[in-house]
């Protein structure tokens, strides 16, 4: 059977149809049937496969494979033999989906060319969004506004959509947006006086029923721009989404939705400002801590002390404020943190004492690990020993 003799390309908008059983067959476990004919698009193009049923046999999935096409189903196909006629039923609702998507991102693609000559390198059509690459490693939120008010306007101006059969030696008759990568079998899907596109996919039969697009984000991919944009249905189910999101936001804020996010940004500042006061009050308290500790520790210079869920990083805060208040003496700080232990070992500027020698010696203790340098060192491990007992080995060390 030739290509345009499919029922998608005889007609697109066809959900249901009778046909012939081929043959059938198994793949990997999964049970296939061909037919003499279908409507049930294959995967390809970009645009992913229809779904629906085969009589009463549920379609997964439909690959074209060699020259024919498969209907991936779920159920038992022993009783399916040749010449059994069957009917098909697309699940028009995925169908007429993916018909949005796919012509939505020909208009999309055909205004950045025509307002900006920004040619699309590669298109995905997913469950919920569609993105387009195109050849530019910046684009500005003034183009973006430009180009989707220009596809909104095909749109809206209901355009046919046609789609034609030609030879190679013919495609020098149409201004095609880029060139067709195959010989044979050669579809254009035509937007008169706006895009001609070589294009295996199915699309309705005007612009219009493409409903509307919507630019959703963009994102920097390597020399090009990635383009993430929705059409038709989903521009009304993106709308319901952010719509529930907005007023969750503003109800919780208790303001009305068109202040939500000034509330929000303050919001984020106050919350910046309460953490820079806490951070500044733990700071100090740190500070005042740090003096007691190296009061304690004078006379031996040697500061040493066990704490209780108290993180390495505080530890490491604890232990650089007192060495920094105590230049010829030495501070050994030790956490008990639930099942594991955790340290630091730190000296003045006038100490000679490499503090890796203690923490060499005492990681072993715990099955520890750690690092640092002559100066300060931290690390932990196990808790095999008590917090007291790991800090009285760290004390006969100094």
């Amino acid at each position: 059977m030739f290509m345009r003799e499919l029922f998608y390309y005889q007609n697109s908008m066809t959900s249901q149809f009778t046909a012939q059983v081929v043959r059938t067959g198994t793949e990997e476990a999964r049970p296939y049937i061909v037919l003499s004919n279908t409507a049930f698009y294959p995967t390809g193009g970009g645009q992913p496969h229809d779904t629906g049923m085969i009589d009463e046999f549920k379609v997964v999935d439909v690959e074209k494979v060699d020259d024919e096409i498969r209907h991936y189903i779920e159920g038992n196909i022993d009783n399916l033999t040749g010449e059994h006629e069957v009917t098909g039923y697309v699940d028009w609702n995925r169908r007429f989906d993916h018909m949005q998507q796919h012509t939505g991102q020909h208009i999309l693609t055909a205004a950045f060319v025509e307002l900006f000559d920004f040619p699309t390198v590669s298109f995905h059509l997913g469950t919920e969004l569609v993105t387009i690459d195109i050849a530019t490693a910046q684009v500005t939120e003034e183009q973006l506004a430009q180009v989707e008010k220009r596809a909104n306007e095909i749109v809206l101006e209901n355009r046919p959509i046609e789609t034609k059969w030609v030879s190679k030696e013919e495609l020098s008759n149409y201004p095609l947006r880029k060139d067709v990568s195959v010989d044979e079998d050669i579809r254009l899907v035509i937007i008169p006086d706006f895009d001609y596109n070589g294009c295996g996919g199915t699309h309705p039969t005007s612009t219009g029923q493409v409903s509307s697009i919507k630019i959703l984000s963009t994102e920097k991919m390597k020399k090009n721009t990635r383009i993430s944009f929705v059409c038709g249905n989903r521009v009304l189910s993106q709308l319901a989404m952010r719509k529930h999101v907005l007023s969750n936001v503003a109800r919780q804020l208790s303001v009305p939705e068109e202040n939500a996010a000034d509330a929000l940004r303050k919001l984020f500042n106050d919350i910046k400002a309460t953490e820079k006061s806490l951070d500044d009050a733990q700071n100090q308290l740190l500070e005042y801590e740090a003096r007691e500790l190296v009061e304690a520790g004078r006379a031996t210079e040697v500061v040493a002390a066990s704490f209780e869920n108290r993180t390495v990083q505080a530890l490491q805060k604890l232990g650089r404020a007192v060495v920094s208040q105590m230049e010829e003496g030495i501070c050994l700080l030790v956490a008990d943190n639930g099942d594991k232990l955790q340290f630091i070992a730190a000296r003045g500027s006038q100490v000679d004492k490499s503090m890796k020698d203690i923490s060499g010696a005492v990681l072993p203790l715990i099955n520890g690990k750690g690092g640092g340098n002559d100066a300060f060192v931290q690390g932990g491990g196990e808790k095999s020993i008590s917090a007291n007992e790991l800090l009285m080995e760290m004390q006969k060390l100094v």
